[in-house]
């Protein structure tokens, strides 16, 4: 073991100087000017009620099946995984344990430090959490030490998921890293991970482990074989580990990672990796029990050949759906990308049946699902009538609380067509089970309800205030009475050539003390709707200069 000495007295808890320690890598790519210790990262407090090291803590940003999915898989009662001693049955499962595996290719060195002695004990404190994590993690796991032993490397980095993402697909960090391996986009894009409307590579099982060994054997080597600056540099970038250590040689100091200044959560991050290291390497020491893992395959990777609805996966395998988002959380709308990748994982008990469906199946059933990409001109009705739906279930679909749509969105059509002739190969959605219903028009009238204004009530029907004002004989700063009925002029206008109300998109540059809410107040738009253009979640950390995008119609643009 190798003992870390300090070369000159700390406090003796270091655990107070750290603020906030949250999980989650953030791979910043290193930009000139980046020289102070926490310049690089915006921290938030976080509540006391949220475990520090919990996916909760980082938020989770991709589609929501899969955040439900996730969050239903992580509902369903099974025996503890991880679980305190003398609690249930250890015995070896066929093929062996997964866990001995890993710990026989232990060949980083344990280093007794406070930062890992405080990691560790937060993990012992805590093992239902630790239980929840490895839970997810046995469907990864054994991919995951099978790619690391054909390259030669630890076999302690296969616990990395845990610190950087609870092993949760869809975990998504305040630098907006993503995946189980918490690339950004830019990181991603560098070691080939795929990204488009279809298909996030950040979130592919696959995908993402090879990137993410990729990117660590470059560091090992970058930092002359050095795991600890390595895990580092895979956390805060390798411009600012070797910025440190080029500081540390010219001040005379030493250049190993504890005796570098590197941002906060750079320096509990290796902790972490350190302390579940331990953990994992000897439960019992500390009082926990790891239940075995079964030391064989859990998933295969299946080419299904071209474009595949992910519905029409999970009846051909016989599983839930639940389970094959879980497996295959790339895919961000319930289909494949139509230009590859081409395969899905299942697990290994529903290999057969899966690639029997898959030879059977006929192509005019291979997809379900039709996205209608709205242009300048299109209402709801107009779409709902086009594709023989109810406007009811095309804002259900689409989870639109308004008749709000703009030019470029794309729409789910979830409901089975009338006689409509599409593209061969492709049919509507029909999981949703809802019957079709003949597209209406929007009511012409509006009762109404408490906390309604002109404004609001213009923008749910896709008219202008004044236009609105003026058919009911309305004083546009005027008030409203509840149960007041109101005539609506016209149908739903927002993506029409109408210039009186034209949805166009806007750049909005954040600015000091702004927050989502207030722009969304701002702009007179929804929360929801501010968050869905930008791919934000309620938990979002917006930062001064980051730019956000909005749809907003010319009169708000001139503030009308």
């Amino acid at each position: 073991m190798y003992q870390w000495r300090p070369a000159t007295a700390l406090p003796a808890i270091i655990a107070t100087t750290l603020a906030v320690l949250t999980a989650g890598c953030s791979h910043f790519g290193s930009k000139a000017g980046d020289e102070d210790d926490d310049d690089a990262v915006e921290f938030v407090e976080l509540d006391a009620s949220i475990s520090k090291l919990d996916e909760a803590a980082i938020g989770v940003s991709g589609p929501e099946q899969i955040e439900e999915a996730i969050e239903a898989l992580d509902a369903q009662s099974s025996p503890r995984l991880v679980r305190e001693l003398g609690q249930g049955d250890d015995s070896l499962p066929e093929g062996g344990d997964l866990f001995e595996r890993i710990r026989k290719g232990y060949t980083i060195s344990d280093i007794d430090h406070p930062s890992v002695d405080m990691e560790l004990r937060w993990f012992v404190n805590h093992p239902a959490y630790l239980d929840r994590t490895f839970k997810r993690g046995e469907r990864y796991l054994h991919f995951i030490v099978g790619e690391l032993e054909a390259r030669n490397m630890p076999l302690e980095l296969a616990l990395l998921p845990v610190v950087e993402s609870a092993f949760n697909p869809v975990a998504y960090s305040r630098a907006r890293a993503s995946g189980l391996w918490q690339f950004i986009a830019e990181t991603g894009r560098r070691y080939g991970l795929k990204q488009n409307w279809y298909y996030d590579g950040r979130r592919d099982v696959v995908a993402s482990t090879g990137a993410a060994l990729d990117y660590l054997q470059f560091l090992h080597d970058e930092f002359d074989g050095d795991w600890l600056l390595a895990v580092a540099a895979y956390n805060c970038g390798e411009a600012r580990v070797a910025r440190e250590i080029a500081k540390n040689r010219r001040a005379g100091k030493p250049t190993d990672y504890f005796s570098l200044t590197l941002p906060r959560e750079t320096k509990a991050y290796v902790p972490k990796l350190l302390a579940m290291r331990r953990i994992v390497g000897d439960p019992t020491t500390h009082g926990l029990a790891f239940a075995p893992i079964a030391n064989t395959p859990y998933f295969v990777k299946v080419d299904v050949g071209g474009q595949l609805d992910l519905h029409v996966a999970a009846e051909l395998a016989e599983m839930s759906k639940e389970e094959l988002l879980a497996l295959n959380p790339a895919f961000n709308h319930w289909v494949t990308d139509p230009d590859g990748p081409h395969h899905i994982l299942v697990p290994i008990d529903r290999n057969d049946r899966f690639q029997a469906g898959i030879a059977a199946l006929p192509p005019t059933e291979r997809v379900r699902i039709v996205y209608h990409r709205v242009r300048r001109g299109d209402t709801l009705g107009h779409i709902a009538d086009k594709y023989g739906v109810s406007v009811a279930a095309l804002k259900t679909a689409n989870k639109l609380r308004g008749n709000m749509i703009h030019p470029g969105q794309e729409l789910l059509i979830a409901a089975a067509p009338k006689g409509m002739q599409l593209p061969s190969g492709v049919q509507l959605a029909s999981y949703e089970q809802e019957t079709p219903a003949r597209s209406r028009a929007p009511s012409d009238k509006h009762i109404v309800r408490r906390g309604d204004t002109l404004w609001s009530i213009a923008k749910t029907h896709g008219v202008s205030m004044d236009r609105l004002a003026n058919s009911n004989g309305l004083d546009s700063g005027g008030t409203l009475a509840v149960g007041q009925v109101l005539s609506i002029p016209g149908t739903a206008r927002l993506a029409t050539t109408d210039s009186s109300n034209v949805a166009r998109s806007t750049t909005y540059v954040v600015r000091s003390g702004d927050s989502l809410s207030t722009i969304a107040t701002k702009f007179r738009v929804r929360l929801s709707d501010l968050l869905g253009w930008n791919n934000l979640t309620k938990r979002s950390v917006i930062k001064p200069g980051q730019r956000l995008v909005m749809y907003i119609d010319d009169r708000r643009r001139a503030g009308i």
